[in-house]
């Protein structure tokens, strides 16, 4: 309860107009970029169809939206705080997945119909989180603690929903006979999306109210909320700053899949990189707090946002990538093909036996940037 009250009143001798200021200038940046781009128009494909124009757009939205990501996570972690866990990293979670689904539905909307995009980057969403920082995480964490613990029922339940979706979202579309090739028919993609939508709320149920003690390390807790008490603000402050810059994130997003778009076709780089390149700005507000939760011994907050990012990539973004297949009258191939389906259930297994023992090492950590280099290899040469 100190930890708490020195916060409160920490926000009220902290929340002066220059301190936001000095604080928040990231999100005027934002704004301005956003103003930029909403004078330029129409004019944004034309602009981009030469080279260097297109390179310096694409490094310019890149950074710009990184930025505002990192401070998405900051007030995410602000709140998580103040609001405990796990509704903080819910909060955080569930922000990233409306940009994913903007920067997918709009990527998939530009230009020719491209039916595997959204798999690649749902796909890519999968093998960043679980092998990539997941793996970083791993190694950082067991480096400077050699050891780190977690509650292995949250870990379960994760690994229970993420198996059961990824396959029946990822594999069984390359099995199911209504269709030639990789894809649902119509009675099918109705029937996952809403499959997939309805176990994602029941974990949901689960992970906040029934169980909410399965995703919580309360040593953890205590130890975040003393840390980290002289830089939190009121609850109020951080929510609408965290909407302020994931509206900055979400426009610029959309803005993004132009230039992303136009250098896959200019530069011919395989369609997968497009996929890669959206799931890795997705995932940067989760995995910079995943990351900075492993590296402050806070494991069980570290798996809480990226096994959430997974969850909610395969149980929202999914079925939101058919529906908008099914308005658009655009096929969706969803089955996954050559080394990346063997790559996916081995990363599925590999999960499984890192998060058996309720404690992770290095080693762990080893094995799954190993299966992440193997994800990038296959994007340039599969």
């Amino acid at each position: 309860m100190s930890a708490r009250a020195d916060a409160i009143q920490h926000a009220k001798n902290a929340e002066q107009p220059s301190s936001v200021i000095r604080t928040e200038y990231p999100l005027f940046i934002g704004f301005a970029t956003v103003a930029a781009f909403i004078a330029l128009g129409s004019h944004l494909n034309e602009i981009t169809s030469r080279a260097l124009p297109l390179v310096g757009i694409f490094v310019l939205l890149f950074g710009v939206i990184l930025w505002s990501a990192i401070c998405v996570v900051r007030h995410a972690d602000c709140l998580a705080i103040r609001l405990g866990e796990p509704y903080g990293t819910l909060i955080l979670t569930l922000s990233a997945i409306s940009v994913e689904v903007m920067m997918i539905s709009t990527a998939m909307l530009h230009g020719d119909n491209n039916p595997t995009l959204g798999r690649d980057a749902i796909f890519a969403v999968v093998m960043i989180a679980l092998n990539g920082l997941v793996g970083l995480s791993l190694l950082l964490g067991g480096l400077r603690y050699r050891e780190q613990h977690y509650n292995i029922y949250g870990v379960n339940a994760y690994l229970n929903v993420i198996m059961a979706l990824s396959v029946l979202g990822l594999v069984l579309p390359n099995f199911t006979t209504s269709t030639s090739g990789p894809t649902f028919s119509t009675e099918q993609e109705i029937f996952f999306a809403t499959v997939s939508v309805l176990l994602y709320g029941i974990f949901l149920l689960i992970q906040t109210l029934r169980h909410r003690g399965y995703f919580l390390d309360w040593k953890e807790m205590a130890d975040t909320r003393s840390r980290h008490s002289s830089r939190v603000r009121s609850i109020g402050f951080h929510a609408l700053m965290l909407v302020l810059y994931l509206t900055t994130v979400i426009f610029l997003a959309e803005k993004f899949a132009v230039p992303l778009d136009n250098s896959i076709e200019k530069f011919h780089v395989p369609q997968a990189f497009g996929g890669a390149i959206i799931a890795a700005l997705v995932l940067s507000p989760e995995g910079l707090g995943g990351i900075n939760a492993s590296l402050h011994n806070q494991l069980q907050r570290s798996i809480n946002i990226l096994f959430g990012s997974v969850l909610a990539t395969i149980g929202l973004t999914i079925p939101a990538v058919l529906l908008i297949g099914l308005l658009t009258k655009r096929s969706v191939a969803l089955g996954l093909q050559g080394g990346n389906l063997p790559l996916l259930l081995l990363t599925l297994a590999v999960s499984v036996v890192t998060f058996t023992s309720r404690k992770t090492n290095v080693l762990q950590g080893c094995i799954h940037l190993l299966l992440f280099a193997v994800f990038v290899l296959l994007i340039f040469a599969s």
